[in-house]
């Protein structure tokens, strides 16, 4: 069952309703939650399609602390916040959370500028934190929050029941793969949340983008190896392109993440940071060597 607003399209499973943003939810969108119990309803993620107004809740949830998960906050001024523990930070701040982002530092002004002005990010002094395993109950149902380390070191999924559906938030199966390149990235925990989600029986599995939602298990057992092989081309990518001594600026330039045509001053930031985690666990694994220093080769 579907509805429209001018914002997002609501589509219901069992007592979630999923509000799909603008272009299926694709950045700088998202697909956000609204779950009623007897007694009380939670928001998870307002986006920038709530800027102009969100569904009444007693509680929100984020379930990271980046500006698409939150461009809506403004619609919830009255309206207590939570995320977890570890992003409490950057979502009471928005300075704290475009220096989580690792720009280079002439960069960081614009990208300030355009999480106030693009995203109306003005900061939850007041949110709170809470922990993996924390359970919200709305009155007959429960929403638990699922810890899912690595694209940030919060990133959390949350799991309603009873109806059987998690959502499972930038773990979002699409094409692009993990994205593990903030400074509070981390692509072993990546790779730890991505095999905790396999273990989750449920009915529905809820993404923050695109893909939107899942059904069933075995379908989402499917996605999620294919989301987790781009890891693994990575690792492919950058031994072949190391039959040559490189240096980590030439690994840089050549790109493990991005497409030759995306520009903007995240860029480099972010293949550095990922090309530094594949070097580390692939020379951990005798599969690349540092030759002369500062120089890397396939072992």
């Amino acid at each position: 069952m579907s509805s429209r607003n001018p914002e997002y399209t609501t589509v219901a499973y069992g007592g979630v309703d999923v509000l799909v943003g603008a272009h299926r939810g694709a950045y700088p969108y998202g697909n956000s939650l609204l779950v009623h119990g007897s007694t009380s309803a939670l928001v998870v993620d307002p986006s920038l399609s709530f800027v102009a107004g969100g569904p009444p809740a007693d509680v929100v949830l984020v379930s990271y602390a980046h500006e698409d998960h939150m461009a809506g906050l403004g619609s919830y001024s009255d309206v207590p916040v939570r995320v977890h523990a570890a992003d409490l930070g950057a979502l009471r701040s928005p300075e704290t959370l475009v220096a989580g982002l690792g720009l280079p530092p002439e960069a960081v002004g614009e990208v300030d500028k355009s999480m106030r002005e693009d995203f109306h990010l003005r900061g939850r002094p007041d949110a709170q934190g809470f922990d993996d395993g924390a359970v919200f109950d709305l009155g007959g149902r429960t929403v638990t929050v699922v810890h899912l380390p690595g694209h940030t070191a919060g990133h959390c999924g949350f799991l309603v029941e009873p109806d059987g559906f998690l959502f499972v938030a930038d773990i979002d199966l699409t094409s692009f793969g993990p994205y593990y390149g903030d400074l509070g990235s981390d692509l072993g925990a990546f790779e730890a949340s991505l095999r905790k989600c396999r273990e989750i029986d449920a009915r529905w599995y809820g993404t923050s983008h695109q893909k939107g939602v899942i059904e069933g298990p075995e379908e989402f057992r499917r996605r999620l190896a294919a989301f987790a092989e781009v890891v693994e081309r990575r690792d492919a990518a950058l031994l072949a392109f190391l039959a040559e001594p490189r240096t980590l600026d030439e690994i840089v330039d050549h790109r493990l993440v991005y497409r030759p045509h995306v520009e903007g001053p995240h860029v480099r930031p972010v293949e550095r940071r990922t090309a530094l985690q594949h070097l580390d666990r692939l020379s951990a694994t005798g599969r690349v060597e540092e030759g002369e220093p500062g120089r890397f080769r396939a072992a």
